[in-house]
């Protein structure tokens, strides 16, 4: 699952939010939004703040398969 995905699911489950909601929220136009959404491509910031506007946790790890250790 893509994280243009996982971002709708998040717009579903935290109020039916519509995208240019989302840009709103965000302080950008629904065009530059749906352009992201469209390329699949989001900064680790936009991430961060799309977290925070949609009150979630953003998380990201590099995991060492070999050991199971999360860096």
């Amino acid at each position: 699952m893509n994280m243009t995905q996982r971002i709708r699911i998040l717009l579903v489950t935290q109020g039916n939010i519509s995208e240019a909601e989302l840009a709103r929220r965000m302080g950008i136009t629904p065009q530059k939004l749906s352009y992201k959404f469209k390329k699949n491509n989001f900064t680790i910031p936009e991430l961060e703040q799309i977290a925070k506007v949609l009150d979630c946790t953003f998380e990201t790890a590099f995991r060492v398969n070999s050991t199971g250790e999360a860096i």
